[in-house]
């Protein structure tokens, strides 16, 4: 079966946590025992990784350490990078809390209708209107693709 696909539409509860479907709460048990990094992410939802996959994307991303003193650019990065993480273990409900930082800058709110979507490595948590928007914007764009190929070979055949 497919890890982290999927979509959930659930409520943010009083506390500001969440419940994961049960195949979700699988999933990470699977991978890492229910051990996940949340993160902020720039779109104005939260990540939810594995914390091994979390670790080999950042990995990646900071490869090049030795110029971060001299990227101003790279130490912002690093900043939003580490304010915006955290470690947390998913309760025996699946249910996870989302930090009072975090869902401000969110809008995951309680009472808050929130999409959790399996992004394949992970899930995402969207409130539904930032997603269905998000959505909108996806197709959108691959329409516009669409169209780019499909005058490319109109015009290559003429």
């Amino acid at each position: 079966m497919l890890e982290f696909c999927g979509e959930e539409r659930c409520r943010i509860d009083a506390n500001g946590r969440i419940r994961l479907t049960q195949r979700w709460v699988d999933d990470f048990l699977r991978k890492c025992n229910g051990e996940v990094v949340m993160y902020v992410l720039p779109e104005g939802a939260v990540a939810l990784y594995p914390e091994e996959t979390y670790r080999e994307m950042r990995a990646r991303e900071i490869a090049d350490a030795d110029n971060v003193g001299a990227s101003f650019a790279a130490r912002r990065s690093l900043r939003r990078y580490g304010s915006l993480t955290m470690s947390t273990v998913l309760t025996r409900q699946g249910r996870v809390t989302l930090p009072e930082r975090f869902r401000k800058l969110t809008g995951l709110l309680p009472g808050v209708e929130a999409c959790v979507v399996g992004v394949e490595i992970g899930v995402e948590i969207w409130t539904a209107e930032k997603f269905d928007a998000e959505m909108d914007e996806a197709d959108l764009q691959l329409e516009k693709q669409r169209q780019l190929e499909y005058n490319s070979l109109t015009e290559g055949a003429k």
